[in-house]
Parts: C-alpha cells; sequence; structure tokens
C-alpha cells in the first residue's frame, strides 16, 4: 500500500499543505527525459542540445503545476462545503487531496469529484488557445499542444469509474443519490475499481506477452497503482465513517493535572507518577497552558538531578505544539497528532485545557465500536 507520509513539505497554498511523493520525483524524472531527449527532438530538430532539456523541464513542471490545479479543484470546493482539507500530495500518477471528513451529501461528493476533471478541462482548453495563438513558435507551440493533449488524457483517465479515481466517486456519487445508501455505494465503486485495476493489469501481461514489453509493464503497474489507492481510500472512507463526526470532547480524557512551571521532578515522580500513575503533565500558570510533558521527557534526565530541575526547564512549549480543540473531529485530531508526531495532544479551548486526547484512546474507541458493530 502506497504510504502518503512519505514526502517534502513545500509549504502552505491558500492555507492548504502540499508536498511531494517520493514515487513523484521518479515520475518527473522519466517526463521531463521523455520529453527533452525524444518528444522535442523529433518535432523540433535542430535545436541546441541544452535547450531541449531546458523546454523539457519548463514544459514537465507546467504540468504538474496542472496536476496541482486540478487537486486544488476538489480542495476548494470541498471548503465550499465546509469540508476541511488537510493536505495535497503530488504523487507518481497525479495527486491526492485528503479531506477531514466525508461529504455529507451525495451532491456535495459529486461536486468535489467532478471538480478536478473541469479544471484539467479547462487547463486542456487554455493550452490549446495558446497553441493556437503562438503557432508560428515553435518551441512554444510544441510544448502547449503536449500539455493540451496530456491534460485532456488526464480527464480521461481520471473519470474511468474506478475508485477512488474521480470517476469512480463519480459513480459513487450517482450510487449514493438513487439508493440513499452510502454504505453501499462505497462498496459497489470499490467493486468497480477492482475490476478496473484487473483489466489494467492483464491487458498489460497480454501486452507484454504479445511483445510490447514497455506498455504492458506500464500497464500492469497502472494497475498496481490503482489497486493500492483503492485499498487506502477504502481505509481512509472507513475512518471517516468511523471517526469523521465524532468529536473530540466525546472521549478526551478530563482526568488530568496542571501543575506550576517551578515544580521539581522529584516532587512530580514521587506524587504524581508512582502514586497516581499520571503518564502526561500540562505544565500552566495562572490558567493558561504553557506546555506539555511527559514520562519520556523525565526518563531523559538523570534522577539525581531530578530535585534540580524543574518542570518548565523539560516541558514541550506550547508554541511548538499540536493542540486540537473540543469540537475537532477524532479524524482530523488523527492526522494532527501524526503530523506533530504526537501520541498524545491537549484538548485546549479558550486558551484553557479541557482534556487531554491520546492516540490509545482512539484506538480504544475504534475497537470498541467495531466489537458493537460486528
Amino acid at each position: 500500500m502506497i504510504g502518503l507520509d512519505a514526502k517534502l513539505r513545500l509549504g502552505n497554498i491558500v492555507g492548504i499543505p502540499v508536498g511531494l511523493h517520493w514515487s513523484w520525483f521518479l515520475i518527473f524524472a522519466l517526463v521531463t527525459a521523455s520529453l527533452s531527449a525524444g518528444y522535442f527532438v523529433q518535432m523540433i530538430p535542430s535545436l541546441p542540445g541544452w535547450t531541449y532539456w531546458f523546454l523539457g523541464t519548463a514544459t514537465s513542471s507546467l504540468f504538474f503545476i496542472s496536476v496541482l490545479a486540478h487537486e486544488f479543484g476538489h480542495a476548494l470546493v470541498a471548503r465550499i462545503h465546509r469540508i476541511p482539507v488537510q493536505s495535497i500530495t503530488l504523487l507518481a500518477f497525479g495527486g491526492v487531496a485528503q479531506i477531514g471528513e466525508e461529504p455529507r451529501t451525495a451532491r456535495e461528493e459529486f461536486q468535489i469529484a467532478i471538480a478536478g476533471p473541469l479544471v484539467s478541462l479547462a487547463c486542456s482548453v487554455a493550452f490549446g488557445l495558446v497553441w493556437l495563438i503562438f503557432r508560428p513558435v515553435q518551441p512554444v507551440a510544441v510544448a502547449c499542444e503536449w500539455l493540451a493533449r496530456v491534460n485532456l488524457a488526464l480527464v480521461l483517465f481520471n473519470m474511468i469509474p474506478g475508485y477512488p479515481l474521480d470517476g469512480g466517486r463519480v459513480l459513487r456519487a450517482i450510487l449514493w443519490q438513487v439508493t440513499r445508501n452510502p454504505n453501499h455505494a462505497t462498496r459497489v465503486a470499490g467493486y468497480g475499481s477492482q475490476v478496473v485495476a484487473l483489466g489494467f493489469i492483464g491487458y498489460g501481461v497480454f501486452s507484454a506477452i504479445g511483445g510490447n514489453f514497455f506498455n504492458g509493464v506500464w500497464l500492469v503497474f497502472v494497475g498496481w497503482f490503482l489497486q493500492n489507492a483503492a485499498a487506502s481510500s477504502r481505509e481512509q472512507a472507513n475512518l471517516q465513517r468511523s471517526l469523521g463526526h465524532v468529536k473530540v470532547g466525546h472521549i478526551m480524557s478530563r482526568d488530568f493535572r496542571e501543575i506550576p512551571g517551578k515544580a521539581l521532578l522529584s516532587q512530580l515522580v514521587d506524587e504524581m507518577i508512582f502514586a497516581g500513575g499520571r503518564p502526561v503533565f500540562f505544565v500552566a500558570d495562572q490558567g493558561q497552558l504553557r506546555g506539555m510533558f511527559s514520562v519520556h521527557e523525565i526518563s531523559l534526565i538523570p534522577p539525581s538531578n531530578w530535585d534540580q530541575v524543574t518542570a518548565e526547564q523539560v516541558m514541550v512549549p506550547v508554541t511548538g505544539m499540536a493542540q486540537v480543540q473540543p469540537d475537532t473531529t477524532l479524524l482530523t485530531a488523527m492526522t494532527t497528532m501524526e503530523q506533530a508526531h504526537q501520541n498524545q495532544v491537549p484538548v485546549v479551548q479558550g486558551g484553557e485545557v479541557t482534556g487531554l486526547l491520546s492516540r490509545d484512546q482512539v484506538l480504544h474507541y475504534l475497537r470498541v465500536r467495531r466489537d458493537r458493530d460486528a
């Protein structure tokens, strides 16, 4: 299964974190090399060698900017429907816009799913217009013609009715509208994705055996990718159904202790860890949260120094710590903890701590829910 966490973060665009998956670098290099050493050499002979690589790199970059625009189409429509967008990741076969909640209606699902292909179609038309205007400028015309065609191909590929491709999500929205059952719609769309993935793999194997080895292997790789992406999307959909509408305030622990920053570690260990078994402490002075630390931070200090080290000296400052609010969904909270590499986060409202949420609490909730639904 392809993990979307293996990525290079590029920063935020309109408040949405954008990153590159490791597989993006491979496909970017392959597309650039194919354009620079093959396509442009055939289409525009007799240019200086470095010009082909400059043109290939620029065209490849514009293609991936188009892919990013495609994903922002999904993300911005999700925001219009007040659905949080956690991140956008560019990877080998396009990109993924990860949203924090499942769409609430079939109409929202349809609009979010169709937005990406519409943006790609608009990019195809825009590059086609540039090609018409700049046809006498051959390098620009050839590059824009390729970009127009590849964006159109992106539309057609994404509209294949295989989940989690946009076509599969559109199919899910239609089935949801007809059956009024989102879970049934997801299962049927998932079966469709299996058929599509196996179709790619089977046709790829057939092509490879028939002598078209490179294209065959490529189609098998596409089928494998769709199979894994579909499995990841089903898992994500299950998590969204289980956690997407449950608020942090429903399961957070209210059994926590605020301590002053000047408290000595020796006192904490004797009175609160050995006696009370508390694994996490909030450091607060005059009702305002300053930081948090756990038994792990204490273990990094030699026991001989515990009567000289204070809580504020080992705490993780609040400015560098992830936080959630009581009305945050569990799915968003889990994503926050994952991105911050924290096993627990303080639940804060109005600058004051109201509870503690840990990864173990969420996993326990999931186990209890699965046992209840079984």
